[in-house]
């Protein structure tokens, strides 16, 4: 992965809020680094059902994380509030491809970013199928253009 700079707030218009636990911390007393993929897991899929892309327990077909990765810029500590902030960056037939990049309380410059891949598959056969209606219009509306 090519190493990425801090993005602003400016650059993202979507937006989930999340607060850090005492668990998420570590011994080195900063959230430990797999909490944040969590965090981007927690945000894209609070998203999915707010947007009524995805209805837990009921849908036909669900997103699979196929990839996803982060690179740190500054510390996260409890008690901070994390705005994850969300955009598209490729969405093809089946999968999406975010950037992803976490704020903590008020500061404008990211502490980590991120990609994150789904794939949209059948719920039974777990085989890809295509985004389409709702789900690609939601989707379409963050998509980035470079």
């Amino acid at each position: 992965m090519t190493r990425l700079t801090p993005s602003t707030r400016a650059e993202y218009k979507l937006f989930r809020s999340l607060s850090t636990r005492w668990s998420d911390v570590d011994i080195y007393g900063h959230v430990n680094n797999v909490v944040y993929l969590s965090y981007f897991d927690t945000a894209i899929n609070g998203w999915y059902l707010d947007a009524e892309m995805l209805k837990m327990g009921q849908s036909d077909q669900v997103f699979l994380v196929v990839e996803t990765g982060a690179q740190y810029f500054a510390e996260i500590k409890f008690p901070d509030t994390v705005h994850v902030a969300i955009r598209v960056l490729r969405l093809g037939s089946s999968s999406v491809t975010y950037d992803i990049a976490l704020f903590t309380n008020d500061n404008d410059l990211a502490c980590a970013r991120g990609r994150y891949t789904h794939v949209l598959v059948d719920e039974s056969t777990r085989k890809p199928v295509p985004i389409q209606g709702h789900s690609r219009a939601c989707l379409e509306e963050h998509l980035i253009t470079q």
